[in-house]
């Protein structure tokens, strides 16, 4: 060899121990050393004058002398030579080959014995440099070292308390492994690989870069790559170390190879998928035999996969899957399908990916729809009912998407959706579901979700699908609500019919409505449902009378109110569904006296004023102020008007149509009045609330709020007394203001009422003939406005003179 154990630093070793190693190691003969290196020659050759040299070194001599044009010399005694003759020292060569295997057994042995926990650090670190610089030097060395057994020796290091130990171990090791593949094998021996998997997780930078090249020096070995897999967490920390911004970037890299050399074990293939690496599993799945495709797909079908993860997959496997529903075997369909399942779940972006990219349509639709002898089993025409309920909810256009190749039909097709509902009425439970899932997607886009309403219409269905509602399985139930609630606004008069007409459907709903607990998605959608329907549909308010329906109703929207049902994201739609529902009442108190009864039992009135105060929810506000127009509209039919005084009693002229003597009547309707009994805004001090919302940002609580306060205008109201009222809660300005602002039609039809009533009154008509932006705004309502809205306003502008009256110059 050409460095003796002595090279090696010594650092704080004792004389003794020296001492003791060097009796092991035969000193070095000057005849071996080459005068030219002063290294132990490999090569030995003589010249004509019998000196000894290196082979390498004595030739770079001479060619040296050559360039230079110098005569030929000996480099030690620079005689001229005759030639450059050259003859090999076969007898030298032979002993320092025998001397240089003894020397090296010795220093093995040392390096064997050095090799205990027992010994020194310094001892241990010198022996471990040892075994680096002769495997580094040949081949045949690491097989000495193996034949020595040094490598079990070797890994005893590992577990030392000394931190440079242990990290010149792991140097060691991977020196020795590499490109070794005995060595290898026997340091994948035991527990070594659970060990050096260890360090990955190790505080220390210096261990875990260490550990991570001996792991990728035996991922190169297949046969010790499912065993570095079987090692709990491995796969996990390799993908952690490969994706990390804090590693070295060597590490890095090495953690990156390691994975993708045990990438070539199937096992760890599975392993890596479940962490997120899904790359390999994607390669077998594309390039695998059947059998590797079908365990791969099937593996792809039960995990839990990020959005991210789930386009991916579908950009890189997507088209694959769906050839394999074409034309793959029922295992493989089976397992295509549900692969098709998880990516498509909960992913807009990788169902786009399906439909544009994969063509997943019309293989999806002819599987569901396949009969005789070529259908799929009702499981896999289940699936299949899964994947494109998934689909169908991404939102995407699907009216534009043809399904087959005469580009006829889409999924929106009449003869599309009536199939779908044909197999509605004639499956199970489970794809039942499934179905009514794809009909809530289509019915969910406004693109698409007349052509649905119109098939159903077409195929009179909507009795069978309201039969659900009482199906015993959540999940059928609440498809079919959220189904029934997407078409309730465009087939409202229907869907009341079909209530009215079967016994049961109403009563479950409301039981739904009105489970106790936190709100779920359920209850909103089946109370949004009902809210939905015709509002004036006088046969369903008359049947949720008799159901006791709306007594529900108040106690669900008291819980909410009261705080019972915080913390769901569906209290709000929940709590407007309520409080529609419950306006109900207010359409139909001309016909139904039992409605009346409630609303003054219950005081709902009072009710509908305190949610005018719901501030951050509109509808709720518009709602309450709707409900209290119609309840105001109502009061003057129910006013009780006291008998007036006889002839002959009364002083004034005046006192037939003011009875000024009977205190406590109310000077809006002439009567006894009040909130709970006869529904007077004036009495419930309702009014300063509507007027408040006339100041709100959304133009519909503003319509409906104005609207309300407008019954105080009626013809059959003191209107005098109710422009006293509006001054006196400063609602004025804001009406003006209102008209001014030309908002929407509404708003500028409804200001426009309110203005003409107030000016009747000649302190307010003098007042605003002054304000040219009024007198502009009429102008534009009588030049732009509808029918209704130019008379009014011709009304109002005669008011303020502004259009002469010419009633008096014609005859009657």
């Amino acid at each position: 060899m050409t460095e003796s154990w002595e090279s090696f630093d010594s650092g704080s070793q004792s004389e003794q121990s020296f001492h003791l190693e060097r009796t092991h190691i035969e000193p070095i003969y000057d005849s071996f050393l080459c005068p030219l290196t002063k290294q132990v020659m490999r090569d030995p050759v003589s010249m004509e004058n019998g000196r000894t040299f290196e082979r390498e070194a004595i030739e770079k001599w001479f060619r040296e002398l050559r360039e230079s044009g110098r005569r030929l010399v000996c480099p030690l005694t620079q005689k001229e030579l005759k030639n450059a003759d050259l003859n090999p020292s076969i007898a030298l060569r032979n002993t320092i080959e025998e001397w240089m295997a003894r020397n090296e057994a010795a220093q093995r042995e040392v390096a064997h014995r050095c090799l205990s926990l027992d010994c020194s650090e310094h001892e241990i670190l010198q022996a471990l440099n040892y075994i680096q610089n002769i495997c580094l030097q040949s081949r045949s060395n690491k097989h000495a070292i193996r034949n020595a057994e040094l490598i079990p020796k070797v890994v005893d290091m590992l577990k030392s308390s000394s931190r440079r130990v242990r990290s010149t171990t792991l140097e060691t090791l991977q020196i020795v492994a590499e490109e070794d593949e005995e060595n290898k094998e026997i340091i994948g021996e035991g527990d070594t690989v659970r060990t050096i998997v260890k360090f990955l997780n190790h505080e220390h930078s210096k261990e875990r870069e260490e550990a991570v090249s001996v792991l990728y020096e035996l991922s190169k070995s297949e046969a010790l790559c499912e065993k570095i897999g079987m090692v709990p967490g491995a796969i996990l920390i390799l993908l952690g170390m490969s994706s990390s911004d804090s590693e070295n970037v060597v590490a890095v890299e090495r953690a990156d190879k390691t994975l993708d050399n045990l990438g070539k074990c199937e096992k760890n293939v599975l392993q890596m998928a479940e962490n997120g690496r899904l790359q390999p599993l994607l390669t077998l799945l594309l390039e695998g035999s059947p059998d590797t495709k079908l365990e791969m797909a099937a593996f792809l079908g039960n995990l839990v996969l990020s959005n991210d993860a789930k386009v991916f997959v579908a950009q890189t496997v997507g088209s694959a899957l769906v050839n394999v529903m074409r034309s793959g075997n029922i295992k493989l369909r089976e397992a295509a399908l549900k692969a098709l399942n998880q990516i498509s779940s909960s992913c807009e972006i990788s169902a786009r990916v399906l439909i544009e990219e994969a063509g997943i349509l019309p293989p999806l639709v002819k599987d569901l729809f396949t009969v005789g002898s070529n259908q799929l089993p009702m499981r896999l025409k289940e699936i299949s009912a899964t994947v494109l309920s998934n689909i169908v909810n991404s939102g995407y256009d699907f009216d534009s998407v043809p399904l087959g190749p005469d580009h006829h039909e889409t999924l929106v097709s009449e003869s599309i959706i009536h199939s779908l509902l044909h197999l509605i009425s004639n499956t199970g439970p489970a794809i039942e579901c499934k179905l009514l899932q794809i009909l809530v997607g289509l019915t969910g886009s406004p693109t698409t979700v007349l052509d649905v309403v119109a098939a159903v219409k077409s195929s009179g269905a909507i009795v069978s699908l309201i039969q659900f509602i009482e199906a015993i399985q959540p999940d059928l139930r609440f498809a079919s609500i959220k189904l029934l609630q997407n078409l309730s606004p465009h087939m409202g008069p229907e869907l009341a019919h079909a209530l009215c007409a079967t016994a049961g459907q109403l009563g479950s709903l409301i039981k739904i409505i009105s489970e106790a607990g936190g709100i779920m998605e359920e209850q909103a959608a089946a109370v949004s449902m009902l809210a939905d329907l015709p509002e004036r549909d006088k046969g369903l308010t008359r049947q949720m009378l008799d159901e006791g329906a709306f007594e529900v109703i108040i106690s669900s929207l008291a819980r909410v109110r009261q705080g019972e049902t915080k913390g769901s994201r569906f209290t709000t739609p929940y709590l407007e569904g309520l409080v529609r529902v419950l306006a109900r009442l207010t359409f139909v108190l001309e016909d139904q006296p039992e409605a009346i009864s409630l609303v003054r039992e219950r005081n709902i009135a009072a009710l509908f004023a305190d949610l005018l105060q719901v501030n951050g929810l509109d509808n709720v506000q518009m709602v309450a102020a709707m409900a209290l127009e119609n309840l105001s509209l109502e009061s003057k039919h129910l006013t009780q008007t006291p008998e007036m005084p006889k002839p002959g009693s009364c002083f004034s002229i005046f006192c037939a149509s003011k009875p000024k003597g009977i205190t406590g009547l109310c000077r809006l309707h002439l009567g006894i009045c009040s909130f709970r009994n006869t529904f007077c805004l004036l009495e419930g001090k309702a009014v300063g609330k509507l007027v408040t919302c006339l100041d709100h940002t959304n133009e519909k609580v503003v319509e409906a709020a104005l609207a309300a306060i407008c019954t105080l205008l009626d013809d059959e109201v003191d209107v005098e007394q109710g422009v006293i009222v509006l001054d006196e809660v400063d609602a004025i300005k804001l009406i003006l203001d209102i008209l001014v602002e030309n908002r929407s039609e509404i708003l500028r039809r409804r200001s426009v009422y309110a203005v003409e009533r107030l000016l009747r009154t000649q302190d307010i008509a003098v007042e605003v003939s002054g304000h040219p932006n009024v007198n502009t705004a009429l102008v534009d309502a009588f030049r732009h406005g509808d029918f209704r809205t130019r008379q009014i306003a011709e009304r109002a502008l005669k008011h303020v003179d502004k259009i002469p009256n010419f009633s008096g110059i014609f005859p009657k």
